[in-house]
């Protein structure tokens, strides 16, 4: 008995292609009927949320330095003292030399009040012009130490003084010449103190002080 043979498969008409499922092509599905495909509605773009940014220190600014107090004016105690005796000295000889030469010269007496007791009216001039120069020198350096304006004060109290010496002598005697002689002798010496003691606090002055 002879087995037909089977009929031949129907062959597709796309070839088969290696590593593709063969099989039957399902049917495609008419328009009509396929079912409707909803549109998807367009999704609204997401805000981004911003990294809040740390705020931004700004550095502390310094601070002024309190301004601090200046210190007051100051001399070197050692030149200073040094410059009032060199000043005592020359107030001395400016007695000495007044004195030789108003009353040995010229033959002027001059009047004086020797309240030391020298006997000599050039020693009392030379203990007089040495004293006053130490006086003046001890006011002046008080001046700088305690008052704002030392050179000020020191001017009007040395111009004071100054009349004074060389008026007094008028109240001493009543011979015009000897009065008048002896107020000068004081007033030249008076004048070289206050020029000498200024110049040495000049030069004696601390650095960083000033004066008025």
């Amino acid at each position: 008995m002879s087995i037909p043979n089977p009929p031949p498969e129907r062959q597709s008409a796309y070839p088969h292609q290696p590593g593709q499922h063969a099989g039957p092509v399902p049917p495609a599905v008419p328009a009509h009927l396929a079912a409707p495909t909803t549109p998807m509605a367009p999704v609204p773009p997401q805000p981004v949320a911003e990294t809040p940014m740390p705020p931004s220190v700004e550095p502390a600014a310094p601070e002024p330095a309190a301004p601090s107090r200046p210190a007051g004016p100051s001399v070197d105690s050692g030149r200073y003292w040094a410059g009032v005796a060199a000043t005592a000295v020359v107030a001395a000889l400016i007695g000495v030399v007044g004195v030789v030469i108003l009353d040995q010269i010229i033959k002027i007496d001059l009047v004086v009040k020797d309240v030391f007791g020298t006997d000599s009216e050039g020693a009392a001039y030379v203990v007089g012009g040495v004293l006053s120069a130490v006086v003046a020198g001890a006011l002046l350096q008080l001046l700088v130490v305690t008052t704002p304006r030392p050179r000020a004060f020191f001017g009007w109290i040395m111009a004071l003084a100054l009349v004074v010496a060389a008026l007094i002598p008028l109240t001493w005697t009543d011979v015009t010449k000897s009065a008048v002689a002896s107020g000068l002798l004081n007033l030249i010496m008076g004048i070289a103190i206050w020029t000498l003691l200024s110049g040495v606090l000049a030069r004696t002055l601390r650095p960083g002080s000033a004066l008025e």
